[in-house]
């Protein structure tokens, strides 16, 4: 079999199978000896291409990079290969490292060197160039067709198409919605064409007191997939009408459209036009309380605790409607159930909301309180012993005489000694100390001897 296929436009593509049965990967010739013709710039090239291709994702493509091309040592595809003289081939980057640390073997035999010098291997260089240029020349034209697509859908749905028609209704408009969604959500190139066709206006403009769920849900999951929404945009989709589509479909989408509602709100809510009260929707906190109690989606429960934590954090008033739902109790009970990634922000919400007295009275009538809090020191990390912390600290100095001994009961001792012999920061000691004295106060010295057993504890 030839080492060259030869291709009907005349080109040539190497065949790199045959190149390797043939033995030709061998040492090529130096730098500046005429033979490759770049000027050194190749390695520079290649890597640019490399880096496109991985950002796009689509380092490979359908094919896996042969492993020829992978360097033993960074285990990534090779730019500037050289030989060693053992006739292991790595990355110049990765083995000049190994040398300059002191070693004098071959990483992958272990032999001994007998001589340390580097010889580029242009021959694989070239065959790493011709395999990547390949891959990279599909995926041009690949991007160039899914961007044209994407243009077409756009012009299609505002009637700009030529020739000119009417825009996509009904049954055609959402299949086009559907088409455009994929695009962005497999090829993220393709949203800058959107945007560049006029997609984010058309997208905008589609959002409103008319608009069916099902056109809605579409829209917003294309403005969430990377589309650039410039201050004009996020403007117009904060009026009125466009977020009481968004918290409708929040509250009644599918889990993928919850998600994506949250994902807009919390775009429109780092502007900085934002309008606070925009959040300050009953509808919306049910929505979302909804979206965190469904524990069957993980990435709802978080995307719904990053927009209530948004929400205690940008609008105080909102706090005291967040515990008017029963958010309170509900956060509670579900924490000892929560990921470990979901257990700080629920905990930073639940600190926010202590902050007014409402939270403060909904903890301490929560009957979950006390024990799912201890049941959190010293599990998470540092934050998250901090939080509870002051969660147990404002509910036993609301009823001390109540929460101290129930407190101790579910080994809350233990556990603050634990925290104060730990290397947690000198401030979380203060607070555990604090917390253990107001514990002592409370209750008689033998039952606090007898629930200062650690082996119960951390039982």
């Amino acid at each position: 079999m030839p080492q060259y296929q030869e291709l009907a436009c005349g080109g040539q593509v190497l065949d790199i199978d045959t190149a390797l049965k043939d033995g030709i990967l061998g040492c090529g010739p130096e730098p500046g000896d005429g033979a490759l013709g770049d000027g050194g710039k190749q390695p520079v090239e290649l890597r640019k291409m490399m880096d496109e291709l991985d950002a796009a994702g689509d380092g490979g493509g359908d094919e896996p990079v042969p492993a020829v091309f992978i360097c033993p040592i960074s285990l990534e595809p090779m730019v500037d290969p050289v030989t060693l003289c053992t006739g292991q081939t790595y990355e110049r980057a990765s083995i000049s490292r190994w040398l300059a640390l002191g070693h004098r073997t071959c990483p992958t035999t272990m032999q001994e060197l007998w001589d340390d010098a580097l010889t580029p291997n242009a021959t694989l260089r070239q065959l790493i160039a011709a395999w990547f240029s390949r891959r990279y020349t599909r995926f041009k034209k690949r991007s160039a067709d899914f961007h044209g697509r994407a243009a077409d859908l756009v012009h299609g749905l505002r009637g700009t198409a030529v020739p000119r028609r009417q825009p996509l209704k009904g049954k055609a408009r959402i299949a086009a919605l559907q088409e455009l969604r994929s695009l962005a959500a497999t090829h993220q190139s393709v949203t800058k064409a959107i945007a560049e066709a006029g997609g984010v206006s058309l997208l905008t403009s589609l959002l409103g007191p008319f608009t069916s769920h099902s056109v809605g849900s579409e829209a917003v999951a294309i403005l969430v997939s990377g589309v650039p929404l410039d201050a004009d945009a996020k403007a117009a989709l904060m009026q009125p009408a466009k977020v009481s589509l968004v918290v409708d479909m929040l509250n009644e989408g599918a889990v993928d459209t919850k998600i994506n509602c949250v994902r807009l709100i919390r775009i429109l809510m780092e502007e900085k036009g934002f309008r606070p009260e925009t959040v300050a929707s009953l509808s919306l906190l049910v929505g979302a309380m909804r979206l965190v109690r469904d524990k069957r989606h993980q990435d709802g429960v978080a995307a719904g605790l990053e927009l209530l934590n948004s929400i205690c954090a940008v609008h105080r008033p909102a706090r005291s409607m967040i515990v008017s739902i029963g958010a309170v109790q509900q956060l509670v009970e579900l924490l000892p159930e929560l990921a470990t990634e979901c257990v700080e922000p629920a905990l930073d919400i639940l600190d926010a909301l202590a902050a007014v007295p409402e939270g403060r009275t909904a903890l301490k009538d929560c009957p979950r309180t006390i024990p799912n809090a201890v049941r959190l020191l010293m599990r998470v990390s540092e934050a998250c012993t901090r939080r509870a912390l002051s969660m147990l600290w404002v509910v036993c100095r609301m009823v001390p005489e109540e929460s101290a001994p129930a407190a101790l009961e579910v080994g809350l001792a233990a556990k603050l000694l634990l925290v104060i012999q730990s290397g947690c920061g000198p401030e979380l000691k203060q607070q555990a100390s604090e917390l253990l004295k107001l514990c002592t106060m409370n209750c008689t010295s033998t039952m606090f001897l007898a629930k200062c057993k650690l082996t119960k504890t951390i039982q």
